[in-house]
This record gives C-alpha cells, structure tokens and sequence, in this order.
C-alpha cells in the first residue's frame, strides 16, 4: 500500500529524492523515490503533483495512465543507463577521465563506474608486467620462441621441457598463437588501413594549400562592391553590424575584449556591440558592468545583458541575445570570444566580402596567438592550429566554400543564421552545429588567411584536455544529430559525400580512433604476441612524413617534432574517450567547462592603442601598460600557486609503454623499441603534470 506524502520528510523514510537527469540537455525527469520501494514507486512530475496538492493517496489503485506512463518511462530510463554502464564498461579505458581531481567528475556520475574504467588500465599494465617476467625468464633460459618457432611448435604435442614454468611458457604460446594472434593480426591491419587513407587525406589537403600558394588563390570582393575604400566615403555606405562578446566569469580578459571592440574602424551609428555576460560570480558581474558603463559614458554603442538562467551555455547566451526586438535593424553579426582582440580594421576587412555576392553567409578569420612561446604545450598546440587554419580551412574555403565555423572572429549575414534555424544549445560545438546547417542550406563561407585576430592558447594541460574533450566530444554528438538532415538535404552528392565521410567520419571519428587503438593499444600488445606484427614503416616514417607536414605552416616550431609527434600520441587517448563519449552518450558528453585564461594580452597592441586613445580615455579602465612594457608581471598572476596534478590513466599507459618496450629488446626490434620508449616517457610526463603551466 502506498503510504501518505505526508510521511516522505520523516526521519525514519528509507528512501532519498533523486533527480534523474537524461544525457540530453534539453529536458530532464524528476523521480522522487518512496520510502516503500517493494510496493511500487511514486512519481510526482509537473502539474501532476500541482494536482496532487500534497494529499494523501489511499492505494496504488489510484493511479491514472499519465503517472503509469511516466513510472514506464524512468523504468526505462534505468534499463537504457544500465545499458550505456556496460557499453562504457566495453570501451573501457577510452570513456575515463584523467584528472585526479574529484571536484572535475559530475555528481551524477557513478565513482564505481569510474573506477572500473581505471581498473582495465590497471589489469592491462599488471598482466604486461607478469608476461614480461614470463618472457624474460624464458629468454634466459633459452625457451624464448619468435614467430618462425611458434609454428613449428604447434606441429608438436611436446617441448620436452621439464617443470611447472616450462609448461606454463608453452601453454602460453599455444594459446597466444591460436586466440589472440588472429584477431590482433586483424585489427592492426585495419588500423593501418585506415592509419594509410588519413594520411592520404592530410597529404591531398597540404597539396590543396601549396596549389594556393603557387596560383596565389584568395578571396576578393566582388568588382560590383569595389575596394573597402569605396566604405570610407561615408557613413551610408557602411552595414549595419552586431557585435557580441559572449563571457562566462573571464575576470583576466574582459577588459582588453571590451577595449579592442570598443576601437574597432566603424561609424558608431553603425554598430552596437553586446556583452553577454553568463557569470555566475557576482563580483565578476559587477567588474563588467562597469567596463561597459565607463565605455557608454565615452561614446561607444555598447550594451550588457546578463542571463539569470544560463541554459544552453554558449549557444543559449548567443540565442538569446539575437531574440532582441533591435536585432532586426542589423544586417551581420561578428562574435568574439572573450580573449580575443579583433584589430581596428577587422571589419572593414571582412565585410566588404559580402557586397555584391548574396550567397555568402560566414567570412571566417585566422587566429594568431599572443602567447605561443609560453611554454612546451603553448608552442605545440600553435603547430596544430596553424596545420588547421592554414591548411585545412584555407583549402575547404577556397575549393568547397565549407568549413567548421570556429566560433569566434568570424562575420555571418543574420539572414543566413535565421534560414538555418538559428543557434541550438544541442551540442557542445554550436559553432560547428550552426555552419553545417547553414551548408544545408546552400549558403557559402568565405576563410580568409590574412585577416589575423588575436586571442590566448590555454597553458596548463589540464585546461587545454578539458577543451579537446569538448571540441572532439561535441562534433560526434552533431553527426548523430545531422545525419539524418545531410541525407534528406537537396545539396548534390559529392557534398554531402564530403560532409558524412571527410567531415565527420575520416577527420572527427576515424583520425582518434586509429591514433589511440593503433599507437596505444596494438603496438604495445604486438611486443606480448609477436606473431602479429607492425612494419617499421607503420611505427616511424608515415608518422614522421605526417608529422613533417602538419608543421610546414609553423616552420619555426622544426625543432619541435619529435615532441609535436610524441604529444599528438599522447593527446589520443583524450580524444579518443571524447569520441566515444559523444558517440553513445555518456556521461561527459555534454560536459562544458569554460577555457581557463590567464589574461595575456598582446602587449604591443596595447601599448600603441594607449597611445592612441588615452586622451580621449582616461577614465576608461586599462591594463597596467606601464608595467606590459617593462616585462613585468601582473599582481594578480603572481599571487597564484602553482602545483602539479596527477592524470593517473597517463601514468597507467606510460608504464604500459614503457614495459613492452624492455620486452621489445628481447625480440630485437630496434624501432619499435626506441618508439615505445619515448611515447612511454611522453606519457609519464603528461600523468605527472611536467608539460604547460601548473595553476591553482
């Protein structure tokens, strides 16, 4: 019988409230559990328990069929959780986290589920280390077999050893031999098909860019607009442009954002720039309200809005924004993160783009990075990222008129934003969400490489993980999503050809999953099981051609790639687990943590703007110029304390490593020794927090 709600609050009540939050972030159930759960469960949910009223309920007879549907409906919310436990349990180490830090992990999240996340780690490196005491102990006493023996072995019944170990050496053999030799054999062999169509594709794509280069291919406005002089003629020639900065408790960086867009080359009845602050930190809302009053009070057309509710993080803060009734009169929108410092002529750089050529819906510029001789991990992250905006958005813009739209320091017609649906908080990348349906619908994009802005590189590991977990989780959770909408698409077939299987499939699915299970997983257990093998080749010259290639746009950074190649290893197994987690929903899927900034500036930018406008703003606050110019650092950053975290999935795979390249030496395989040996040792680094700035 089911008791009285009136009962649920007693001390002795056997049950605890619950809130049952589905991996979608649009939508959540509330369950409250009953105190008598071998009855059945009661369920209270919306205007059922408004009509409820708190009373008494005489019997589980009194239930109607919308509370029925809704206890079915959590029942099968249960089974479809215990299902996505046991696929997280089947992928294994790829749907952990690393950071030992508690505070990181989501309070719905399972700690047991965890755990055995990291248990696989820990009973892959304890069974490497007892078959290497086994194959050591073999090889010294001359029962050591490579894969020539092993057949022979099997054609005989007998080794005609003596002892316990001996046996225990040849049944292993044996077993190796007939079980996991094939099958390993098999998934080496298609990773490296896939390991050789990827790097055919980067190849294709740094060929694309040299053809650029050579031909001098850019994109130019049309003659109908005539140059970004024809602007300056007067202010009726100039668009009318919305400028958002959308910010979520960025103390160190919101007043050089504010202070460059604020001095951006247009007429002030042209542009009205939006703060949208999302910070849940009172003083940090205070501090930018006043950034933007003492800004108003100069003249500039600046607005602050702040959400109470921050649903959707950065794709509700931007849809929001667009639902002002002012919006309407504006005819492009520009969105600058809140590290980023647009120079004065970004928009009379970009603009223009548009004029005459009323298919195009995005003009996408270049970051360039003010800190990236910071550190190790700062000049590592710039070769990726120069390879991404030089090769890989410079070539799609200029052949497909497509690419991912990267969030930031980009222009979109508004009439494109709307056709295409608008912004959707369903996804961790709303950026990519966004340019895939306006692609959709026959819109093009512009990228150009000669329009930088500047912005900051994360520089502690554990901020620059928690942005690849978000920026290689996001585009699988998209794909899920989009499929449908690419296949029912009017957009010819080779496009949609290049969205399903370039786009999503070989450069956002197939790039981690060959990177981690081929470098991490098969190369190591090939060291245990010799009978499945990977070519020299396979393990150093198509890594290193590749790696060769993705740091030509950065030729300074040369020296660095070995650490680039050793690094991009490592970075697998993070976005290998985001790839996963967004595939099948779990957990961290919709996890979003806003980028750490630690307040960088571009000094010389600074101190010419000072120059420039301190006279008509001396009341406007400013960085410490004074002190930017003498190299001395900021009161603020000196009073952080510095200290190093423990990624203990890292640490795991580095001994892993490291073991099967001592058993590497017994089967005097150079490479694959040196390889292993150095990964390993990239590992340890990374687990011990030894790479990029260690903040508190």
């Amino acid at each position: 019988m089911t008791p009285p709600l009136g009962r649920w609050n007693e001390e002795a009540h056997r049950g605890t409230p619950v809130v049952v939050k589905m991996e979608n972030p649009n939508w959540s159930i509330a369950e409250i559990s009953s105190p008598y759960d071998d009855d059945e469960c009661a369920v209270v949910a919306g205007e059922e328990f408004a009509a409820a009223g708190g009373g008494a309920r005489k019997g589980a007879r009194g239930r109607n069929a919308k509370q029925i549907t809704w206890v079915l409906l959590l029942k099968a919310h249960r089974a479809a959780g215990c299902l996505t436990s046991l696929a997280s349990t089947t992928v294994g180490v790829a749907s952990g986290r690393t950071d030992s830090d508690a505070a990181f992990f989501s309070s719905e999240e399972s700690p047991l589920l965890r755990s055995r996340f990291y248990s696989c780690i820990k009973a892959f490196l304890c069974l490497s280390v007892v078959l290497l005491g086994l194959e050591v102990a073999a090889y010294f006493k001359g029962w050591h077999l490579g894969a020539a023996e092993t057949k022979h072995l099997l054609l005989h019944s007998s080794l005609g050893v003596r002892g316990l170990l001996e046996s225990l050496y040849g049944g292993w053999v044996r077993f190796r031999v007939e079980y996991i030799a094939p099958p390993l054999q098999f998934l080496a062999d298609a990773c490296v098909i896939l390991f050789v169509i990827q790097s055919a594709d980067r190849l294709i794509l740094c060929l694309g860019c040299f053809w650029i280069r050579f031909k001098g291919i850019k994109p130019i406005t049309k003659s109908a607009m005539g140059t970004s002089k024809d602007l300056e003629s007067g202010g009726e020639d100039y668009p009318m442009v919305l400028v958002q900065i959308p910010m979520c408790n960025e103390k160190e960086v919101y007043q050089q954002s504010i202070a460059a867009v604020c001095n951006l080359d247009w007429p002030k009845s042209n542009i009205l720039i939006q703060v949208l602050d999302d910070s849940d930190d009172p003083t940090t809302q205070a501090l930018i309200k006043e950034e933007v009053e003492k800004w108003q009070q100069n003249g500039a057309r600046i607005v602050y809005r702040h959400r109470v509710v921050r649903d959707g993080y950065k794709a509700g803060n931007l849809k929001s924004a667009m639902n002002c009734t002012y919006v309407k009169d504006y005819e492009f929108v520009t969105i600058f993160d809140a590290d980023f410092n647009p120079l004065p002529d970004f928009l009379k750089r970009t603009v223009p783009h548009f004029k005459g050529n009323e298919e195009l819906g995005l003009v996408q510029a270049r970051w360039s990075f003010v800190n990236k001789d910071e550190n190790l991990l700062t000049r590592l992250q710039n070769i990726n990222l120069c390879f991404h905006f030089e090769v890989e958005q410079q070539v799609n813009g200029a052949f497909i008129n497509f690419f991912g739209f990267n969030g930031t320091a980009g222009v979109w017609r508004i009439k494109a934003l709307e056709d295409a649906g608008g912004w959707l908080e369903r996804t961790t990348v709303e950026d990519m969400d966004i340019a895939v349906r306006a692609h959709l619908k026959g819109w093009k994009f512009i990228f150009l490489n000669d329009v930088e802005c500047q912005c900051e590189l994360p520089e502690s590991y554990e901020a620059y993980r928690k942005q690849q977990h978000r920026w290689h989780s996001g585009p699988m959770q998209l794909f899920r999503l989009s499929l449908p909408d690419i296949l029912r698409s009017k957009i010819g077939f080779w496009k949609k050809s290049n969205l399903i299987f370039l786009f999503f499939l070989l450069r956002k699915l197939i790039l981690p999953f060959y990177s981690f299970t081929l470098f991490c997983i098969v190369l190591p257990l090939t060291m245990f099981v010799p009978e499945a093998e990977l070519p020299a080749w396979v393990v150093c010259y198509i890594p290193a051609t590749m790696s060769f290639l993705n740091i030509l746009p950065a030729a300074r950074s040369f020296p660095f790639i070995v650490p680039y190649l050793l690094f991009e290893n490592t970075m697998s197994v993070t976005k290998f687990n985001a790839m996963i987690s967004g595939l099948f929903q779990l957990g961290s899927a919709y996890e979003w943590v806003v980028t750490k900034k630690s307040g960088r500036s571009s000094e010389g930018d600074l101190i010419s703007l000072a120059k420039k406008e301190l006279k008509q703003q001396r009341h406007v606050s400013l960085p410490n110029l004074e002190a930017i110019a003498n190299g001395k650092p900021q009161p603020e950053r000196e009073m952080k304390r510095k200290h190093n975290r423990i990624y203990r999935k890292e640490l795991a795979l580095a001994f892993l490593l490291l073991t099967a390249s001592a058993r590497s030496l017994l089967s005097a395989q150079g490479i694959h020794f040196y390889f292993l040996l150095f990964q390993g040792l990239s590992f340890l680094l990374v687990g011990l927090d030894l790479i990029g700035e260690q903040v508190d």
